[in-house]
């Protein structure tokens, strides 16, 4: 078990791995040297704790978190250590310097500490030449990639022997990891084949003359890479790190190791790096912002056809026009057989890149499920290479490499007409490179939605969701991905159909209901719980002025969330990514919640206008009411409620969510995605034993007098420019509610009481054209639009 960690090494790496161990909740030492001069010797350390505070995106999933880190220096503290369970290397990338510090280390750790490097240029074998025996075989590479708190992924090197086991399950279960075990091998398995794709990427778009908007345009969301695409995806991690690996690289790759046909000096990349132009942390880089003559910033865009002659100038950025890339959303072959630039460029990179990564099985690993694993969650890919032969065929590939020259690896030849993955029952299983199938092995505590679907057909279901059967009792609800405009998820009468059956399904045979979707593939900020009720839907109808309609959906999603709250049997939501305005409603009316630690949960429905019309007001009015550490009195809860809930804040964690309240103190949080249906279900089993339904609670709330101090504080805002004028009109509204409309503090409301002034002042507001205007926005831009 890992109690205690240190991480040694006070860079935005090192910095951001200490917080996020901060975030599992344990106790973590950050040590750097001394700086000459300095007031205080921590004062390195001390200064990246600070920083962590303030940056975006945060690596601190709460205002707690930072309390666990402590600052040391390597002179005075690394007798601290010897508590410590596991040990974290983070400093620079010299061998020297490494060995150095892992003598040090070795004196003072206790025998059944583990030390690790976060190095991803240099070979454990180096690492831990001519270091003592009980030093290497305590020692293993442990990869994060950045920002540690949203990568999910965890390469190891080494580790084989029993006792890492406690940091492997200590960075699964705490830490939100997909440990994937490597060779020691260059760059490991994700920057082996990413630093590859993305040479080939800058080679080939020079070679073909696009512009670096062409090029991200074909290498994004077409082939289900980051939608930043290359260029961007440069600009974003750093231009100036690329010489740095593709040096390293080059050293310790084998003479004919295909990444050497690829690794060629580019003039484009000197150039901007010589003239301080190395991505978003300096000047820009392939993209930049500037002011133009408005006093706007206006994106920019290297012109690289020109940059490639030596010259570097940037011109306004554009949206590409090119049609195949709309064709390839249904059918990916049409853009790669093309003979246009574009068809040339994509499977120019694609082709190579699949190539050379079936060339390294077994090299770099073993399991081509963990090549996959990596490369979807170290470089946030949709699909993993052979995921994406697979898409293609592997005929198909193995047919049109002849276009590129490169021979059919040995593995591709193997699976012929195959493919390098199938379905056996519930069970999904791997090619073998020694030929063959072998078993994908689910790690204990992981319950995934598609192995059950696999063999079993819904109990209930329509176009918007479905109910499955868990076992042991559990029936779990899901919602399908589907897109609307902008938003996802959004609940519309289907979606609410289904989820009545389900109660009264649940009610009938089962003993549980688990809300819950699978979405494992997408990164945590573009997953979706639910973003609320289909607003695209309820403006068609105020259009047409179908008020009876709207106001019945609303009294119904009312009826449908009290039956939920009050249920003889515990619901249980386990959401994951964005749960906002009427999702964010269904969590506060379940049971209980297991939420993923990156959830992002809020009532936003302020920022199109309208107020929350499902029950959110009045839960978290009772929330922060019935929370013993209020200060007493008519206004406190109330201010509180109105300050979250007129600002359309968002957690921005599950964490934060709990000091928000729009989670319980009792809700758990999962940090693994993998663990969270497994989590969430046992959760609901443990609720079943004894369950009893929740009593209501009464609330008190300020009236009128309460009223008159939240219009206040609005027409202070107002004054200052800060709020509209429709700001004030859609503030005042939620201010009724929540101050109880025409009650006084002396009598008691219900909740439903409070869910009628919601619906009162939600069919208030939809009716003007000013909240009907913000809805448009959302539904067509997906920005919110200031009125």
């Amino acid at each position: 078990m890992v109690g205690s960690v240190a991480v040694i090494g006070a860079g935005v790496m090192g910095a951001s791995i200490a917080a996020h161990v901060a975030n599992a909740g344990v106790p973590v030492m950050l040590l750097d040297i001394v700086k000459p001069g300095a007031a205080s010797r921590n004062a390195v350390a001390a200064g990246a704790i600070e920083r962590l505070k303030k940056m975006d995106p945060a690596p601190l999933m709460g205002s707690r978190a930072v309390k666990l880190i402590t600052p040391g220096n390597i002179e005075d503290d690394l007798q601290h250590l010897a508590d410590c369970d596991w040990i974290i290397e983070a400093v620079v990338e010299r061998l020297d310097v490494k060995q150095d510090l892992y003598r040090k280390l070795n004196a003072v750790r206790k025998p059944s500490a583990v030390i690790s490097s976060n190095t991803s240029t240099i070979p454990l074998h180096e690492l831990t030449a001519g270091l003592p025996d009980d030093f290497a075989k305590s020692f293993c590479i442990t990869h994060f990639f950045n920002p540690p708190r949203y990568m999910r992924l965890l390469e190891i090197v080494g580790a084989e022997d029993q006792k890492f086991e406690a940091v492997k399950t200590f960075a699964d279960e705490k830490l939100g990891k997909t440990v994937v075990h490597c060779n020691d091998t260059p760059g490991f398995i994700a920057n082996r084949i990413g630093t590859y794709w993305i040479q080939c990427s800058l080679v080939l778009a020079q070679e073909l003359g696009l512009e670096v908007e062409e090029a991200d345009a074909v290498l994004g969301k077409p082939l289900g890479f980051p939608s930043t695409g290359i260029f961007g995806l440069m600009d974003l991690v750093g231009i100036d790190l690329a010489p740095h690996i593709n040096a390293s690289m080059g050293r310790l790759l084998a003479k004919d190791d295909a990444f050497h046909t690829m690794n060629r000096d580019s003039q484009v990349i000197e150039k901007l790096i010589a003239e301080g132009y190395t991505g978003n942390k300096g000047k820009g880089g392939f993209y930049r912002r500037s002011k133009s003559a408005d006093g706007k910033r206006e994106k920019l865009a290297l012109n690289l056809p020109q940059a490639v002659t030596g010259q570097l100038a940037w011109r306004p950025a554009v949206k590409p026009d090119i049609p195949l890339l709309k064709d390839a959303r249904k059918d990916l072959k049409k853009l790669l057989g093309s003979d246009s630039k574009y068809g040339k460029y994509a499977w120019g990179v694609l082709g190579r890149v699949l190539a050379y990564t079936a060339s390294l099985v077994p090299e770099i690993a073993s399991d081509i499920a963990d090549i996959d694993a990596a490369m979807r969650l170290g470089y946030t890919w949709k699909f993993g290479p052979f995921e994406l032969i697979d898409r293609l065929g592997a005929e198909w590939v193995v047919a049109h490499l002849s276009e590129l020259g490169i021979a059919v690896p040995p593995l591709l030849k193997l699976v012929g007409s195959g493919t390098f993955y199938q379905a056996k029952g519930a069970e999904l299983q791997q090619v073998s490179a020694e030929g063959g199938y072998k078993p994908i092995r689910r790690a204990p505590g992981i319950l995934v939605l598609d192995d059950i679907k696999r063999v079993q057909k819904p109990l209930l279901g329509n176009k918007g969701a479905s109910v499955w059967d868990l076992g042991d009792g559990v029936l779990c609800f899901e919602i399908h991905a589907q897109v609307r405009g902008s938003m996802l998820n959004m609940l519309d009468g289907d979606i609410l159909t289904v989820l009545e059956k389900a109660l009264a399904l649940t009610q009938q045979k089962y003993k549980a209901l688990v809300l819950y979707n699978d979405d494992l593939r997408e990164a945590p900020h573009k997953t979706n719980f639910s973003t609320g009720a289909n607003i695209g839907m309820a403006h068609m109808m105020a259009n047409i002025r179908l008020w009876g309609k709207i106001e019945n959906s609303i009294k119904e999603g009312q009826k449908l969330y009290l039956a939920m709250r009050y249920a003889s049997f515990p619901v249980v939501a386990a959401p994951a990514g964005r749960a906002l305005g009427g999702g964010c409603e269904m969590l506060l009316h379940c049971s209980a919640v297991q939420a993923y630690a990156e959830s992002y949960i809020g009532l936003v429905e302020a920022g199109v206008g309208l107020v929350p019309g499902w029950g959110g007001c009045a839960t978290m009015l009772t929330r922060w009411q019935h929370d013993k550490r209020m200060p007493k009195g008519p206004m406190p809860a109330v201010a509180k409620v109105f300050e979250i809930v007129s600002t359309a804040t968002v957690s921005r964690s599950a964490a934060e969510a709990k000091e928000l309240k729009f989670l319980s103190e009792g809700d758990g949080i999962t940090m693994n995605r993998d663990r969270l249906l497994a989590d969430a279900k046992a959760k609901a089993l443990a609720l079943v034993a004894n369950y009893q339904k929740p009593e209501p609670l009464p609330l008190r709330l300020p009236g009128p007098a309460g009223l008159v101090a939240l219009r206040m504080a609005v027409d202070g805002f107002h004054k200052r420019g800060i709020a509209l004028d429709h700001d004030v009109t859609v503030s005042t509204a939620l201010a009724e509610v929540l101050s109880g409309g025409a009650t006084d503090y002396l009598d008691e409301m219900s909740e439903t009481d409070v869910m009628a002034l919601e619906r009162t002042k939600f069919m208030a507001l939809i009716r003007t054209k000013e909240s009907q205007a913000r809805i448009k926005s959302i539904i067509d831009t997906g920005k919110p639009l200031r009125n």
